[in-house]
This record gives structure tokens, C-alpha cells and sequence, in this order.
């Protein structure tokens, strides 16, 4: 037996219980609960249920739509800030390049006029 397994069993069996009780579906019961109802009382029970989270979901699903519209709006300000920045800081650059330019002229003509 490879000796990663026992570590690994170890540090997942204990969370087996947790993962099977999130997994069976937790809507209704249907042996106990349902003895006294007919037969299509738990089916349509868990359509209701169905239904209720569903209205949930939706609420939630609209809220994060809401903001997830928000947070691209400030995506988008803040792009057209740093294109803004971005366009300030080139036309610094270019003014620089042309000042140290002229700069290195009048040098070069002040050395070579001596």
C-alpha cells in the first residue's frame, strides 16, 4: 500500500459524514412524515420547497447581478482614469525627450563654437 493513503484517509474520513449529509437531498421526509398524507402530498410539498428556493436564488442571483453591474462600472472608471494618467505621463515624457534633446544640441554647439 502506498504510504500517501493512510494520511490522506485520515485527513478525509472524518469529513465523510459532513459530505454525505450535504449530499442526500434535505427537502422532505418520506417514510415517517408522509404515513398520515396521500401519495402526491410529498411530491407536490417538495415542489413548494422547489419552488421557494428557486424565488431565493432568483433574489440572490439579482443581487448579485446588481453587484457585479457596480463593480464593472468601477472597472471601467478606473480604466478611463489610468488611460487618462497614462496619456498625461506619455505627453511628459515626449516634452522631456524634446527638452533634453534641445538641451544636448545647445551643448554640442557650445562645445564645438569654442
Amino acid at each position: 500500500m502506498a504510504p500517501w493513503i493512510i494520511p490522506a484517509l485520515k485527513a478525509v474520513l472524518p469529513h465523510v459524514g459532513t459530505i454525505v449529509s450535504a449530499a442526500k437531498p434535505i427537502f422532505t421526509k418520506t417514510s415517517a412524515d408522509a404515513a398520515g398524507l396521500s401519495a402526491n402530498a410529498p411530491v407536490q410539498q417538495q415542489i413548494d420547497e422547489l419552488q421557494a428556493v428557486a424565488a431565493q436564488n432568483d433574489a440572490h442571483i439579482r443581487e448579485l447581478a446588481a453587484q457585479l453591474q457596480t463593480a464593472v462600472t468601477a472597472l471601467e472608471e478606473a480604466a478611463l482614469a489610468a488611460d487618462a494618467k497614462a496619456q498625461r505621463l506619455l505627453r511628459l515624457c515626449v516634452t522631456a525627450m524634446g527638452i533634453s534633446v534641445l538641451a544636448a544640441c545647445i551643448s554640442l554647439i557650445l562645445v564645438v563654437g569654442r
